[in-house]
């Protein structure tokens, strides 16, 4: 049994790949060919923007939006420990400084009324300037952006939503990566909406901000490629990689309706054995992952592993206290939600053609192990 397979859906569109990757070499446009532009496009209209720029990687698609924001020394970017270093990473390389706050026990999103604690902490020091926010769609489920909008408008900050897990699901009505000034997402091979390499892409309704990005993109780009206005960097999104994801998208939707299933049976059969994900009534989740919990964690797996049941941990040690932020000075007991999800989860098998007798042997063994 495999945690994700990637061969089914792949001899499902096969062909199709196939030809959008011949195509391409035929054109040889290998960067920024017409395969990206009809991507963006694409996916523009998905997620309900008027403009997306497809980039290098799920990184690349956080660290461009800081840079269009002039993110840099002094600065204060408030977002989670519970999520991928990739987060916070891009504030560090810019010189800034991640502020962590902790997440909804839930949810595992970021939990808003301590979002406000933390920037008003921060602001009564007045040590950092008050600059962006990065909720994290954790494991495919939007934050609550209603209340995050309105608390980044009231002290001036933009918000960047960290979608690289998120990317098919929905809050409120609305598509992910159309709910704050900029949105980002990855497609890296596993995700809901991944490649067959790295890639990501960026979500905007800002001409202002598009414009930025697609200099930013190219090196810092102007009139053309040896006029830089700015400092970028290498970001572009391949032309074989948008073709890969222009033939998977032609079956995202129907995949995120078969995630829904195979979610919400996980739920019905495991809800009385394991704490199963929760998901608030007005959010669709993309359902990147299937996350529980469980008090003897290590218990579980070890059991699940002798059935050959794939499991990992996501995550397994918060950001604020890995040696990469040890600077920042946070400890154990911090974030003390945060801590305990880590000590506790773990993730099962979980993508769209998860069969029913194999997902039955996977309910058995947790209900052995338990």
């Amino acid at each position: 049994m495999q945690f994700i397979d990637l061969n089914f859906q792949q001899q499902k569109i096969k062909d199709k790949i196939d030809a959008n990757i011949q195509n391409v070499l035929a054109h040889g446009k290998y960067i920024l060919g017409p395969e990206v532009k009809e991507l963006e496009q694409k996916l523009a209209e998905y997620a309900g923007v008027e403009y997306a720029i497809g980039v290098a990687s799920g990184t690349d698609a956080l660290l461009m939006p800081l840079m269009v924001n002039d993110v840099g020394p002094n600065d204060a970017i408030f977002t989670v420990s519970f999520t991928f270093i990739a987060t916070a990473e891009v504030i560090k390389l810019l010189g800034a400084t991640p502020v962590f706050v902790d997440i909804e026990p839930d949810t595992f999103n970021i939990d808003v009324n301590k979002l406000e604690e933390a920037i008003e902490k921060v602001k009564k020091e007045g040590k950092l300037n008050l600059k962006g926010i990065i909720p994290v769609d954790l494991f495919g489920q939007p934050a609550d952006y209603d209340e995050i909008n309105a608390i980044a408008k009231k002290y001036g900050m933009f918000v960047l939503e960290d979608a690289a897990q998120g990317f098919g699901g929905s809050y409120k009505g609305k598509k992910t990566c159309s709910l704050t000034d900029i949105g980002a997402t990855s497609f890296f091979p596993a995700k809901p909406l991944g490649t067959y390499g790295d890639g990501g892409m960026c979500f905007t309704n800002d001409k202002e901000i598009y414009d930025r990005l697609l200099s930013i993109r190219v090196h810092g780009k102007g009139s053309h490629k040896y006029d830089n206005v700015r400092v970028g960097i290498n970001g572009r999104l391949d032309t074989l990689m948008a073709a890969i994801l222009l033939a998977k998208f032609e079956i995202f939707n129907e995949e995120i309706n078969l995630r829904q299933n195979v979610a919400n049976r996980y739920s019905e059969k495991l809800d009385d054995v394991v704490k199963t994900p929760f998901v608030k009534d007005h959010n669709i989740s993309a359902w990147a992952q299937y996350s529980i919990l469980h008090p003897d964690r290590e218990k579980v797996m070890a059991g699940l592993k002798e059935d050959g049941i794939p499991t990992a941990i996501y995550y397994p040690k918060p950001l604020h206290l890995q040696d990469a932020f040890a600077d920042l000075g946070y400890k154990y007991g911090d974030l003390p939600v945060s801590e305990k999800m880590a000590a506790e989860i773990f993730s099962i098998p979980m993508y769209p053609y998860l069969n029913e007798n194999n997902q039955d042997k996977i309910v058995e063994s947790i209900k052995k192990n338990a």
